[in-house]
């Protein structure tokens, strides 16, 4: 049954938003905005959102949000949710405090005295008005003659959600609010990833691949598209019928109201659907908590029984960037470990090798490569290319990490590799069937247990030969 999402907010502040926002759309006349408009956001107001313009009906609005307590930016809001269901990609963060406006001369301009602009619909500049449509749209529209052409909607631009009848090609990207994680269109499938810092290819955690059960993908046809439908998210290389649907959990049930498809914070896909007074969850693409690749932090350890992160005593290593390819950063720590796994090893490079030293080797001779993972049964070596969440596994798995430190010297590395280790014997000491802390639960951590002790398999210092030469090992 569809679980109902309540917003986390005391019900003062709903109250308060509420009647700001309401005393915001008495004042708020106009559902155009035409040449020449120019509004300065109020950083003295106590109101969360300023609105500009509303759509026909009064369901959703464009305007200033006030977004992680004090930074700002431009969003639709369906208002009576509060949610934001559209959002600017502004150059840079803007705090509540800043000299803001929204102009338009042509081309919507969110600029501030500071910087100047921070968003804009250019290369657009020559329409006549702008409109909020009743399906939360953004356009710019310009008359010519008797007709009326869309120069630039919202829709081709969307940031973390799409809302029912709303495209998805594959020239946009879906981005979570904190830009960690996206969702893509492929040629006959639609992905997760996690996008990673300094240029590093995003890594694919989930895949949805079409079925054509109701009809074929023609080569030449056409760019596929997706679009959440009444209880579904079909994808598209015609309007006669789809390649593929992705059902919710209403699906077939004929239940109507506004629907939208989330990228949320946390890597997970998720849909809704409004039903008058809350959104209730109506699809949970990723059911498992440990297919997420940050559920539990770098090199930290997921039980795919419960979902619950695996953890020792003091703090779990931070996430780190980068790789080892640049001069002075080849030197690193080297820990093993069996017993853990990944948990979408279908998605990671992977090739068959012939034995655990070769797995190793190819990793160790990689400057971009942050581990691997060898099972003894299958002789396939599968590479990490970022330190992310690993599962509690059987035995028949061996693992091969590398451990970057902050510091410099024995002492440091050292450090970091007890931090790293102690996760990882977490998850042999659940392999075994001992109890385990949840994080996320607050259980009381295991003991700590000493990692210079063979059972734990740590090794020396290691140096890469190669610095800053990457080697092609998987294809």
């Amino acid at each position: 049954m569809a679980a109902g999402m309540r917003l986390p907010v005391p019900s003062s502040i709903l109250l308060l938003l509420y009647f700001t926002i309401a005393s915001g759309f008495a004042s708020a006349t106009s559902n155009e905005i035409h040449r020449g408009f120019s509004a300065a956001h109020d950083p003295s107001s106590y109101s969360q959102f300023q609105p500009l313009l509303a759509d026909p009906t009064g369901v959703f609005a464009l305007g200033f949000l006030r977004t992680e307590l004090s930074n700002l930016n431009l969003a639709v809001l369906h208002v009576s949710s509060s949610s934001a269901l559209w959002r600017a990609s502004v150059s840079r963060r803007v705090r509540w405090d800043a000299s803001v406006s929204l102009s338009f001369n042509g081309c919507l301009v969110l600029s501030d005295d500071e910087t100047g602009v921070l968003w804009s619909t250019a290369p657009v500049d020559s329409g006549d008005w702008v409109v909020l449509l009743n399906s939360s749209n953004i356009q710019v529209q310009k008359q010519l003659a008797e007709s009326v052409v869309v120069l630039w909607q919202s829709f081709d631009f969307p940031s973390d959600t799409l809302v029912q009848g709303q495209n998805f090609s594959s020239v946009s990207d879906l981005s979570s609010r904190d830009r960690r994680f996206s969702m893509k269109l492929g040629e006959s499938y639609f992905a997760l990833y996690m996008d990673l810092p300094g240029g590093a290819p995003p890594i694919m955690y989930w895949k949805h691949s079409v079925l054509e059960a109701k009809a074929q993908i023609v080569p030449g046809g056409g760019a596929i598209y997706a679009r959440v439908g009444e209880g579904f998210l079909g994808m598209y290389q015609t309007e006669t019928a789809p390649v593929d649907v992705l059902p919710f959990n209403t699906f077939n049930r004929r239940i109507t109201g506004l629907r939208r498809l989330t990228l949320e914070s946390d890597g997970n896909l998720r849909a809704y659907y409004w039903n008058g007074s809350i959104w209730n969850e109506d699809l949970r693409a990723i059911a498992d908590h440990c297919e997420i690749p940050t559920s539990c932090g770098a090199y930290g350890l997921c039980n795919s029984a419960d979902g619950g992160c695996l953890r020792e005593e003091g703090e779990c290593p931070p996430a780190v960037a980068g790789d080892f390819c640049a001069t002075g950063s080849n030197v690193f720590g080297v820990l093993r470990r069996q017993g853990v796994d990944l948990a979408n090893d279908e998605l990671t490079p992977h090739r068959k090798v012939a034995s655990l030293e070769q797995c190793e080797d190819s990793c160790e001779r990689n400057c971009s490569c942050w581990g691997a993972i060898y099972h003894n049964v299958s002789g396939y070596c599968y590479r990490l290319d970022y330190p992310i969440t690993l599962v509690a596994a059987n035995e028949r798995k061996v693992g091969y990490f590398k451990v970057r430190v902050s510091g410099s010297g024995r002492r440091t590395v050292k450090k970091a590799m007890l931090a790293v280790g102690g996760v990882l014997f977490a998850g042999a000491v659940a392999v075994a069937g001992y109890s385990v802390c949840k994080r996320r639960r607050g259980r009381r951590p295991v003991a700590y247990t000493d990692l210079n002790s063979a059972s734990s398999q740590l090794i020396e210092l290691s140096s890469t030969s190669n610095n800053g030469e990457q080697e092609s090992q998987f294809g």
